[in-house]
């Protein structure tokens, strides 16, 4: 992934209500619940089944770092998935989301302006149809490319453009992302 789906996905699990299952042993049985069985969770982690079964015995407790890391994402992955499109639907439909980013902005204006690309440090809070964009692009496997684009296009319109009132036929390029935050 890249930096704004990290960003997207770090902020929908913000909203989470419970913490996350820390150990080996309840990640492992949560897995399990989820995949209906020993099986499936063992296809999803790249184990045997019998590995699988002795975390959820409690014959094993403390998984390899690459076991680990796998596991820890598969269930962060599945976590509370109604909370998940609460969040994503109230931020599509009312609330929209909120975006802190510093990043090289570059441009396309009229003669005579400035279109060296600037480093700058925004925080702008977007409105639902552009969340939504952001959102749906993101689940849907969109590329960074993708959501990069969109977020540029939608940082055009309410920053530089401030909805249409000014800067008409600016195109804005989003670039060197050096860090992105979202918060719903």
């Amino acid at each position: 992934m890249g930096k704004v789906a990290d960003g997207l996905e770090e902020a929908v699990r913000a909203a989470f209500t419970r913490p996350v299952p820390k150990t080996a042993g309840a990640q492992m049985r949560y897995l399990v619940k989820q995949l209906k069985g020993t099986r499936g969770a063992a296809a999803a982690l790249g184990v045997s089944q019998r590995t699988v079964e002795r975390y959820v015995t409690g014959e094993f407790r403390h998984p390899r770092r690459e076991l680990a890391e796998r596991l820890r994402a598969e269930v962060t992955r599945r976590w509370q998935p109604q909370v998940r499109a609460r969040a994503r639907r109230r931020a599509a439909t009312t609330d929209g989301i909120l975006v802190d980013t510093r990043a090289r902005f570059g441009y396309t204006a009229a003669p005579g302006s400035s279109d060296d690309a600037r480093l700058r440090h925004l925080t702008v809070a977007l409105p639902p149809q552009f969340a939504a964009r952001l959102l749906d692009t993101a689940q849907q496997g969109g590329t960074e490319r993708e959501l990069r684009d969109i977020a540029a296009e939608a940082l055009q319109e309410i920053y530089f453009k401030d909805g249409g009132r000014r800067a008409h036929g600016l195109a804005v390029e989003f670039t060197d992302v050096e860090h992105i935050e979202f918060e719903i």
